[in-house]
């Protein structure tokens, strides 16, 4: 087996296993309500405070079609190809420049 083929079983197996973050008590690292971060830190930093600036298209990783186990699977999937195509236009930036 390829080491492409066995990167992309991995890669599908952790996407299927995102939805398990649902039945954790914890929020996500990152992603803590204004009274997490302050019974934490002991403050809420002042651009938290004052507001957002962005409005994320799925909040809460809900896609109405798909439901919320759906809804994380496919926002893993949608990150993965992003990052996926980032490194490889990075890629070809780099090789072009050789």
């Amino acid at each position: 087996m390829s080491g492409y083929k066995k990167l992309i079983i991995w890669l599908a197996l952790l996407i299927l296993l995102t939805p398990l973050g649902i039945i954790t008590q914890n929020p996500a690292w990152g992603e803590w309500s204004e009274e997490e971060l302050s019974s934490m830190i002991g403050f809420v930093p002042i651009g938290i405070k004052e507001g957002s600036f962005f409005n994320a298209p799925f909040a809460e990783y809900v896609f109405a079609p798909l439901g919320k186990v759906g809804g994380y699977i496919f926002s893993a999937l949608i990150g993965s190809i992003l990052v996926i195509f980032i490194f490889y236009a990075l890629k070809k930036v780099s090789n072009a420049k050789k």
